[in-house]
């Protein structure tokens, strides 16, 4: 089981040397994602008593809790960082496009609760005014009602102006004869008893046929009333019907509001857009301008490393080459000089200390083993995954190919220092040898190759090499910090778009709505005033028909009050052409 522990070394005395290496374990890997912390745990690992103290490691143990494999935790954990933050941005994608659908449902459970509360209020509106439609049809039938009795009162009143002309002209002819008596009486006439009789009947009867006008009147006022009635039924819906015209106004001003709006905000749109599409240009110029320096530099780091690889060849051939000259050379002169006890203690320390180059080279070696193992194993893993865990699998073949090459190039590196250390013990165990008076085979250094001056050229071209690409890196991150701020400038102004698209999309639908809305309304005033404006003009034409009449009433009630003045008239002539009694009896 793979655990992630620190290395704790305790200091020895002067006596005992090293002190001891131990392991503190602080968490346990339960699956590839999954870490869970253990109880503090110190188990004894003398393997790592070339690591640092206080350094993390990982550390594989066997159910017996002995030590198989260690290594530094440096890149693992980077990995296990880099594998945690790309879970956290999903997450975050995921908590985003969450939120952008909860906006979504959100606007449009508001949009769909607005749309029903206009329905119920058209719905509330269409029944008032089917209510008052019904009102004005009852208040139509009283009209109509109200025009049958003023033409039944006008029927009747004509009626009576005819009699009152049959009276008139009865009266004239009365009046005529009147006139004949007159001038017979001026000669010494009178009007017997028959006469003055039939006479009086017919001034009784002329008097009787005088038409009353208060009924008429009674009625005649019944009807203003009820003209009056009427009209201040109407007032109310003129009044109202004025009212929605204001607010058919208002809905108009708030039209034109909302389209210049819409006009304003859709200019804005077109700007950003195109702000948006010099930006996506300006992007892709940088962007190619990236990928050009990122392919000069990979061309540089390709000649690096085979500056690096013909450095390394050198170093192998020199080391494993008795004919090269190479690297750190004995002073066989100060070796002989020096005493013979202090040239073997640097013969034993050169010893000691190749023997621990050569176990950590080891070490190294069987840790490359490890690894070549764990990819193999990876590989193997990666062709029987699924579409789900291949991109994990893949990213972490990556990361153990990226340690596998970094720890082959550190052993490259150590196994030179290791044969250089070879050479130059070599060179001290021949001079103790020879001083021990042992026979050692002597080398030819007239025929050996110093190779210094090649390594020097192509150190001095792994330096231009290395200034190059840091140049080169730095003038990419420059670019790549550009690129990301553009990316991220792109996609605000993207995320702002898609706001002021939604945006003016709900200032548009809201305004096709007003429009429907204004339009309806227009409609309904229209068809309101549609019906009211003939029962207007019927209430207006009824009025006026009933002022004629009353005009007519006048008119007849003057002519009516004339013919009882003329009847008493009359009366009084005829009681001047009557006999006296005195006369008539004798």
């Amino acid at each position: 089981m793979l655990y992630l522990a620190e290395v704790q070394k305790q200091k020895g005395g002067l006596l005992s040397g090293g002190g001891k290496t131990e392991l503190k374990l602080l968490a346990c890997q339960r699956t590839d994602q999954n870490w869970n912390t253990v109880s503090e745990e110190v188990i004894a690992a003398e393997d790592a008593s070339k690591l640092n103290d206080g350094a993390l490691v990982l550390v594989e143990l066997n159910p017996n809790r002995q030590v198989q494999r260690i290594q530094e935790a440096g890149r693992p954990l980077v990995n296990i960082l880099q594998n945690f933050s790309r879970q956290l941005e999903k997450f975050k994608l995921k908590e985003d496009e969450i939120d952008q659908w909860k906006q979504s449902l959100t606007f449009q459970a508001q949009e769909l609760n607005r749309r029903e509360m206009d329905m119920e209020v058209r719905s509330e509106q269409l029944h008032n005014m089917e209510d008052e439609l019904q009102q004005l049809e009852q208040q139509k039938q009283e009209v109509d009602t109200s025009r049958q009795e003023i033409e039944r009162l006008k029927t009747e009143v004509e009626r009576n102006r005819l009699e009152l002309e049959g009276a008139w002209e009865h009266l004239r002819g009365e009046q005529r004869r009147l006139e004949e008596h007159q001038a017979d009486f001026q000669q010494g006439t009178v009007l017997d008893e028959e006469q003055s009789r039939v006479m009086s009947e017919l001034l009784d009867r002329l008097s009787n046929r005088v038409a009353p006008t208060e009924t008429v009147r009674e009625h005649l006022h019944l009807a203003f009333e009820l003209v009056e009635k009427q009209q201040a039924t109407l007032t109310p819906h003129w009044q109202k019907l004025e009212e929605q015209k204001t607010a058919i106004a208002q809905q108009q001003e708030e039209v034109e509001r909302l389209s210049q709006t819409f006009s304003d905000r859709q200019n804005a749109l077109q700007e950003a857009q195109n702000t948006l599409v010099q930006q996506t240009a300006q992007l892709q110029i940088n962007t190619a301008d990236l990928t050009s320096k990122q392919e000069y530099a990979r061309i540089i780091k390709e000649q690096l490393r085979n500056a690096e690889e013909l450095y390394q060849q050198i170093h192998s051939i020199a080391a494993t080459s008795g004919d090269v000259v190479l690297g750190q050379q004995a002073n066989v002169e100060a070796l002989d000089k020096m005493p013979l006890e202090e040239l073997q203690k640097i013969v034993q320390d050169l010893q000691h200390k190749l023997e621990i180059d050569a176990t950590f080279v080891h070490d190294q070696e069987q840790e490359l083993e490890y690894k070549q193992e764990a990819i193999e194993e990876l590989q193997n893993k990666l062709s029987q995954a699924s579409d789900q865990d291949h991109i994990n699998l893949e990213l972490e073949l990556t990361d153990e190919k990226d340690l596998y090459q970094m720890l082959n190039s550190s052993l490259v590196g150590q196994r030179r220092n290791m044969l250089q250390h070879q050479k130059f013990l070599k060179q001290h165990q021949a001079v103790l040898l020879r001083r021990q008076g042992h026979t050692v085979v002597e080398e030819d250094e007239g025929n050996k190759v110093n190779l210094e001056p090649v390594l020097l050229q192509i150190e001095t071209q792994r330096q231009q090499y290395s200034q190059e690409i840091q140049k080169l890196e730095r003038e990419i991150d420059q670019i790549r910090s550009g690129v990301e701020l553009n990316q991220g400038m792109i996609d605000n102004q993207t995320h702002d778009l898609d706001e002021k698209r939604q945006e003016l999309k709900a200032i548009e639908e809201s305004l096709l709505s007003l429009r429907r809305t204004t339009a309806e309304c227009c409609g309904r005033v229209n068809l309101y005033q549609e019906a009211l404006q003939p029962i207007q003009d019927s209430l207006d034409g009824l009025r006026q028909k009933l002022q004629g009449i009353a005009e007519s009433l006048d008119k007849f009630q003057e002519t009516g009050d004339h013919q009882v003045q003329a009847i008493a008239q009359l009366r009084h002539t005829l009681q001047g052409l009557m006999p006296q009694p005195e006369l008539l009896a004798s």
